[in-house]
């Protein structure tokens, strides 16, 4: 099924199979999209939203000068831009990272299903708010802690996401991100990025290993970086 990881370990007991279904049949299309393509531009009129099956996708921002911000990571199980159901709009660009399997849902079909089924609408919107939830951590993240804790949060975060929907075992996990798009993430330059990743490396807490990340003490991570997971609302 295309939704068997929306809201996994978080609260998808409420979602009945009616539920499921609904949103499988709210489907437009499912398609496969390269790497490093855009998805949506920042203003531009949108007439679907996009649900992330398999791969990596962000939303990021550039300045004047075209270097980029990453305002969020998306990982299979996420609606990416649900909340462009009642904008119409973005404020921002979304693309993929990896390549990409996705499926789009028209607004029209989230038309039927607020009007219809309103407890299946009130999860959709419960998935919009996670997205609140961590844009106020990125925010936190990206304000108040150092370099290092910067990094070292963000894999916390990641690795949780992931684990949610089986993709982690708690201590090792793929993540086929580039230095520049961690640094993107994090607020830092490349080669900054570098030596935060050597640092942590060295203290034992965490290496990356080409696209796979190994959490040698997550434990310790977490206390690093001050990592409480309740912001992503994920059960167990």
């Amino acid at each position: 099924m295309i939704f068997d990881d929306f809201l996994r370990q978080r609260r998808r007991n409420q979602l009945s199979q009616d539920d499921l279904a609904t949103l499988e049949t709210a489907v437009s299309e499912v398609r496969t999209v390269p790497g490093r393509r855009t998805l949506a531009e920042k203003g531009a009129p949108i007439t679907f939203s996009t649900y992330l099956i398999e791969g990596i996708i962000c939303r990021y921002m550039d300045d004047r000068d075209g270097a980029r911000q990453l305002v969020a990571v998306h990982v299979p199980g996420d609606f990416v831009d649900l909340h462009g159901y009642p904008l119409k709009r973005l404020d921002h660009d979304v693309a993929t990272i990896t390549t990409c399997k996705i499926a789009c849902v028209p607004h029209g079909a989230l038309d039927e299903i607020v009007a219809t089924r309103p407890k299946l609408a009130k999860m959709l919107w419960f998935s919009t708010l996670l997205d609140a939830a961590m844009h106020r951590e990125w925010i936190f993240r990206l304000g108040r802690l150092d370099a290092i804790a910067r990094v070292g949060h963000f894999f916390c975060e990641i690795e949780a996401k992931l684990r949610a929907v089986g993709r982690s075992d708690g201590s090792t996990f793929l993540l086929p991100l580039t230095q520049a798009d961690l640094g993107e993430a994090c607020g830092m330059t490349p080669v900054h990025m570098n030596r935060m990743l050597r640092e942590l490396k060295e203290q034992g807490l965490m290496e990356v290993r080409r696209d796979i990340v190994i959490m040698t003490d997550r434990s310790a991570l977490m206390r690093l970086c001050e990592f409480d997971p309740s912001y992503l609302f994920i059960e167990g």
